[in-house]
């Protein structure tokens, strides 16, 4: 899954397929420098690689 956030982080459009993200910023005429494309499954995959017990414990110290 591809997000497609404005310049502001709002969530503009989301798609599985990353030509779709882009064909909407190139239809609502958003230019690259306004736009984030992020691969949403491959930040839910490194979130979820980490370790909560020690996340827990660094956050108590």
């Amino acid at each position: 899954m591809y997000g497609l956030y404005d310049r502001d982080g709002i969530l503009r459009y989301v798609n599985s397929d990353k030509k779709a993200c882009l064909d909407y910023a190139e239809l609502f005429e958003l230019q690259s420098t306004n736009f984030c494309l992020m691969n949403l499954v491959d930040n839910l995959d490194k979130e979820n690689d980490t370790n909560p017990v020690l996340n827990q414990e660094e956050n108590n110290n």
